[in-house]
């Protein structure tokens, strides 16, 4: 029997089937469909109901097929959220976290509360568009959304609450919002009072592998459908992805590599001191009670805004192009720091690149091969800069990375990534999202022990690519060249 990982990525979302046997395990993409945002006047928005479409069509798929479902679970990007009214309707499509609504939010809600006191009661990076900074925005734009407003769903549970009709805050997105305590694994009602919204509008807390219902009524009538067991896995898809990592050894560092890229550790507590709060470390949720000692990278968010700028003036290339094209381009002829501000919202990415390199004595990339191995540079130069960050936090040495999700099959940042940090890098799988969502559910209905069972699975289900560090020398100068540029030495 299949059981099913809606698995909602920031630009497309899949809908993919998972059977376990004798320890292995077997993936078959069941649907897969577009999540383009939409702007409306000023605002950027996500279509979500358009998600939820998309998921029915995966279920008639799944019916037309004659596969029998086992289990359903969702798992997305995280922060983002919908409002819900006193009747249980959604009350608009919800803000996308790029939309600029939350610009200079984060600096003005510091002015009543300091950053220091909101780091110790969430153990959570300062990011501008988490939840706690796009929930102030409304409040301080008298949104009549949040006024409004009797609940807050993230977006997995928002999802989740239309398939079920019950509404539950999980876990792993819910420490995401920097308004979830985790040390009292409670909404932190405090907080909630500084931005004025009433913690009334929280639902309650379920760890992942808690089951949280079953496909509603209706819905089973609308789609000629028996009802389906729903449960909650880790639905942020970074700690998904993170229970996907093929790892044998308990000390481990992870790099979740896509739209964004995730790189840190798993802890049995948070990290929360003012080492972690001068380095803007995070502290999420993770399965079994464990927590994602991690930092967020821009990642390939660079690549693909550069790709749909060039397709807008109209010319478009292939991600393999573009990644033959950065290998004929100069090496180190100029670097970025990813995560400069410059570089969050949408628009002319190579025009934004260019201006960077001006402003910090560079000579800017000339074409567009340039641009990509500008960007595939810098970002495998600050992938050593936050391991290096990460061992010093965590108090461990890690021999090795591992890489997971789509960015690796972006073989060069794979190989790069290896060369700038200096140790290997172990590639593998693709569908971490997906198949740690798979291994939660296998693991609440006691089909796999628990989550190193699951990893070893996991292990012997999907390769593994090797990538072994080359030109030590050349890569220990362009690092040195990246931190002066960039600022961060």
């Amino acid at each position: 029997m299949s059981i099913l990982a809606f698995d909602l990525g920031a630009s497309s979302g899949r809908a993919i089937l998972g059977r376990l046997s004798n320890g292995k395990i077997e993936l078959e993409e069941l649907h897969r469909f577009p999540n383009d945002p939409v702007q409306t006047g000023d605002r950027l928005h996500w279509d979500i109901l358009r998600l939820l479409h998309e998921m029915k069509q995966s279920l008639l798929k799944a019916k037309h097929q004659g596969i029998e479902l086992k289990s359903i679970a969702i798992d997305s990007w995280a922060v983002d959220f919908g409002l819900l009214d006193k009747n249980g309707e959604l009350l608009g499509n919800p803000y996308h976290y790029r939309d600029r609504h939350t610009d200079g939010a984060m600096e003005r809600l510091f002015e009543q509360r300091p950053a220091s006191d909101i780091f110790a009661r969430t153990g959570i990076q300062f990011l501008q568009f988490n939840s706690i900074f796009q929930l102030y925005a409304l409040k301080q734009a008298e949104s009549p959304l949040l006024a409004q407003a009797e609940k807050f769903l993230m977006i997995p549970d928002l999802l989740r609450y239309f398939l079920t009709g019950e509404m539950y805050s999980e876990f792993s997105n819910a420490t995401t919002t920097q308004l979830f305590n985790p040390l009292t694994k409670q909404w932190d009602e405090q907080l909630l009072n500084s931005i004025g919204v009433a913690p009334s509008l929280f639902s309650n807390v379920v760890q992942p592998g808690t089951k949280v219902g079953e496909l509603r009524e209706s819905l089973c009538e609308e789609l000629g459908i028996a009802a389906i067991p729903v449960y909650a896995v880790a639905e942020h898809d970074t700690g998904s992805a993170v229970a996907a990592v093929p790892a044998v050894e308990r000390s481990f560092a992870y790099l979740s590599c896509g739209t964004w890229s995730l790189m840190g550790t798993e802890v049995d507590q948070p990290v929360i001191n003012e080492l972690a709060s001068e380095l803007n470390f995070t502290n999420e949720g993770g399965v079994g009670g464990t927590f994602r000692l991690l930092k967020n990278i821009m990642g390939l968010w660079l690549l693909q805004e550069s790709r749909r700028e060039w397709e807008r003036t109209g010319t478009t290339y292939s991600f393999p192009e573009l990644v033959d094209l950065a290998r004929q381009a100069e090496p180190f002829a100029a670097f970025i720091d990813p995560d400069d501000p410059a570089f969050l919202h949408p628009g002319d990415m190579p025009a934004q690149i260019r201006s960077y390199c001006e402003r910090t004595g560079q000579p800017p990339p000339q074409d567009d091969g340039a641009i990509v191995r500008c960007i595939l540079e810098s970002l495998a130069l600050k992938y050593r800069y936050v391991l290096e960050l990460t061992e010093r936090l965590s108090d461990q040495q890690f021999s090795g990375l591992h890489m997971v999700g789509g960015g690796i099959h972006n073989t060069l940042l794979c190989e790069w990534s290896a060369n700038a940090i200096g140790r290997p890098v172990w590639a593998g799988p693709a569908e971490a999202s997906a198949i740690g969502n798979l291994a939660v559910q296998w693991i609440a209905q006691g089909e796999l022990a628990d989550i190193w069972a699951a990893r070893q699975a996991i292990r012997d289900s999907f390769p593994v690519t090797v990538y072994e560090p080359e030109q030590g020398e050349h890569w220990e100068q362009a690092y040195s060249r990246f931190l002066h540029i960039t600022g961060l030495k």
